[in-house]
């Protein structure tokens, strides 16, 4: 029970936690992607918001100052208040009480600040009543009595502040009133402090708004990611159902799952890669076969001889001699096809690794040949070497001695009386060739794509004779492909065979 529990847990995992499960990396990519713009939106949305609204603001704000400032221009507002003798008595004037009330009106509705300063830089009127009579230097002010009209939001600190000049547009002398700065139709300065709470506490209700909406719309790119990244994945989930079942043996025939066009790769190359194991598997029971035939065949020849002399009561001399030549023969083919069987397997699981050296190819086909000869005075057969020039390699010396062996002594054992085997050592600048041509029997065309199977022989009973075990050619083709080279055939049948091996003068290394 526990361990089933264990189990679970893992397989939720792996399933649905672990980064490296395509169906999280789904989740979280469509997860990011979504939530990612949503936030990126919102911000956007509320800092252009706050930016227009600022702008907006103080564009309200400038308009009703200049209004104000030619109100000030026309009602001599600035000389009146700068004079300390006519600013008492302009104070209870009429137009000195309505200007000092937009001041305080305006003041009021932007919860702000408004201070009038006259050409000599003095305050002559604060809304706040505290800075009246001082003076105030600073660069908004210097460049506003340039003529420039300025504003600064700071956002840190929640104002606004404008600064606008008061400009006469009368003919320049009247009025009066000194100048600050180069600009004489500059009279004086309004600088405007506004308050920002409005627009903060407008920016909050809409944040939260907005963070309701986002919430909304995260829950919603969850959901989605969470349904794509199953759906998306239940394909691959069905592959690896079905592929389940051919490991646990419940089908073994080609697989369909046709969902997506990724899916259907997968399926078409583990349907190549099963036919390819069915063909292995084929293979492997055929080797199995004819390793089994092969080995036994030895031995009930062995097990009718060793009878015979059993049975029988003072066997002849002769006879026991006989009987026993024959049982040496059978151990000794017995011997052979066990030695070329190691050899092969040695070559198929690449145990045996290529001792890679140079070798003067013309001296080792010439020691070959050497031995073979006795072989082939034996059956009436002239062995002829032609060398075109000197040929040095890097290679497996015993490999390819293997491969020049075995293609010889076949050309021997399956020739003709009075035949002959012509072997020809040739190169270029990258490849040096070894061509083997004879005057046997011949391989009959259908037999050519076949002839470097295991236990494959052209004629089984003449091969039995002779004592090829059925692998020479198989060790041959495996040796010449682990020096990445190539050996093709040409072959009339009753008129003799041509095997042309193809090996580079220098090994490269996979």
């Amino acid at each position: 029970m526990e361990k089933n529990y264990i189990k679970k847990i893992k397989e939720f995992y792996h399933q649905y936690l672990n980064i490296r499960s395509l169906r999280v990396r789904i989740f979280l990519i469509v997860l990011v992607v979504g939530i990612v713009p949503s936030v990126a939106m919102r911000y956007g949305i509320m800092r252009n918001y706050e930016q227009r609204a600022v702008e907006l603001r103080t564009a309200t704000v400038q308009s009703q100052l200049r209004v104000i400032a030619d109100h000030l221009i026309n009602e001599d507002y600035l000389n009146m208040r700068s004079s300390s003798a006519l600013s008492l008595e302009y104070s209870n004037t009429s137009s000195s009480r309505v200007i000092n009330a937009e001041l305080e009106m305006l003041s009021n509705l932007y919860d702000g600040r408004v201070q009038i300063i006259s050409g000599n830089l003095r305050i002559v009127k604060d809304t706040y009543s505290i800075s009246e009579g001082k003076t105030i230097i600073s660069e908004e002010v210097i460049k506003c009595f340039m003529g420039e009209s300025l504003s600064n939001y700071d956002a840190q600190n929640g104002y606004i502040e404008i600064t606008i000049p008061i400009i006469d547009n009368r003919n320049v002398g009247e009025g009066g009133g000194e100048g600050a700065g180069p600009n004489p139709r500059v009279k004086g300065v309004m600088l405007t402090s506004l308050s920002t709470d409005y627009i903060m506490e407008t920016m909050e209700v809409l944040s939260r708004k907005a963070m309701i909406l986002e919430a909304l719309m995260i829950m919603a790119i969850v959901v989605i990611a969470l349904i794509l990244s199953i759906v998306l994945t239940r394909p691959f989930e069905r592959v690896t159902k079905v592929i389940n079942d051919v490991k646990a043996g419940y089908s073994n025939e080609s697989i369909s799952v046709p969902d997506l066009a990724e899916t259907e790769h997968i399926v078409e190359a583990f349907n190549q890669l099963l036919q390819r194991m069915k063909v292995l598997d084929d293979s492997r029971q055929e080797f199995v076969s004819n390793v089994s035939h092969e080995l036994k065949t030895p031995l009930t020849s062995m097990k009718v001889l060793a009878d015979s002399l059993l049975v029988q009561e003072d066997v002849p001399a002769e006879l026991y001699q006989e009987f026993m030549e024959d049982i040496v023969s059978e151990i000794d083919r017995e011997n052979r096809i066990i030695t070329d069987l190691l050899t092969l397997v040695k070559m198929d699981k690449k145990v045996s690794a290529l001792n890679i050296a140079s070798v003067n190819v013309n001296d080792l086909t010439e020691l070959i040949l050497k031995r073979l000869r006795p072989i082939a005075r034996k059956k009436d057969v002239e062995v002829v070497f032609e060398s075109v020039r000197p040929v040095t390699a890097e290679v497996d010396e015993v490999k390819m001695t293997l491969v020049m062996s075995n293609l010889v002594e076949n050309a021997i054992k399956y020739n003709k009386e009075h035949g002959w085997v012509k072997v020809v050592l040739d190169a270029d600048h990258q490849y040096f060739t070894f061509e083997v041509s004879d005057s046997g029997i011949g391989i009959p065309e259908d037999s050519l794509a076949q002839i470097y199977e295991r236990f494959y022989r052209v004629d089984k009973s003449h091969s039995r004779e002779i004592g090829g075990t059925g692998l020479g050619l198989a060790i041959t083709k495996n040796a010449v492909l682990m020096h990445r080279g190539s050996i093709t055939v040409t072959s009339t049948e009753g008129e003799g065979s041509t095997f042309l091996v193809k090996i580079p003068l220098n090994y490269i290394a996979q």
